[in-house]
């Protein structure tokens, strides 16, 4: 089984990976947040087990966070250089819709390409406690995607991660439906 699909966004390249997002060594990877940047479970615990609770503790200093804005911190002992924290929820546990998942989305990637990001990695935003579905968690962050204007931002490579084989093969299967055939 393959683990790896590659699409094209325009000028950007679109990987899709089955992996652990906290192994991604790129330039950003981000944190579906909750507002108080309490990182207890899910993405945002598994960053703070594997980067250290100082990427928690930087964090918390920007508290309160909206949804639809997003902060940057360093990373601590992850491989990546930074990691952009964009609330899809107010409080820890929250379910929320997949319009919290787009604002969430958009916030990272003006954060990216305000921070000189190049390469960014995403989970499934608000795929986990916040209850959206994969699928639609995916086609919310490949639109707010085609809402940038790359010709003014650095990045040029964005990576959906998925830790669970189903939600791989959900993730390229939106990705060739929003994007058309890998190339």
């Amino acid at each position: 089984m393959k683990d790896l699909e590659i699409f094209t966004c325009g000028e950007i390249v679109v990987k899709v990976k089955k992996g652990d997002i906290t192994e991604e060594d790129c330039d950003a990877i981000v944190n579906p947040a909750n507002s108080l940047m309490i990182m207890g479970g899910g993405v945002a615990g598994a960053i703070k087990r594997k980067g250290g609770a100082e990427i928690e503790k930087e964090a918390r200093k920007y508290a309160p966070v909206s949804v639809g804005e997003a902060v940057v911190t360093g990373a601590g002992r992850l491989k990546a250089r930074c990691v952009i924290h964009a609330p899809t929820m107010e409080r820890p546990a929250m379910s929320i819709s997949v319009g919290h998942v787009k604002k969430a989305a958009r916030a990272a990637f003006k954060v990216a390409c305000h921070s000189r990001v190049s390469c960014i990695a995403f989970p499934a935003l608000g795929a986990g406690v916040g209850g959206v579905p994969v699928r639609e968690s995916v086609k919310a962050i490949i639109e707010a995607m085609k809402e940038v204007d790359f010709s003014k931002c650095p990045i040029r490579e964005v990576r959906l991660v998925a830790w669970r084989e189903k939600d791989y093969l959900e993730m390229v299967e939106v990705c060739r439906e929003q994007l058309g055939v890998k190339s």
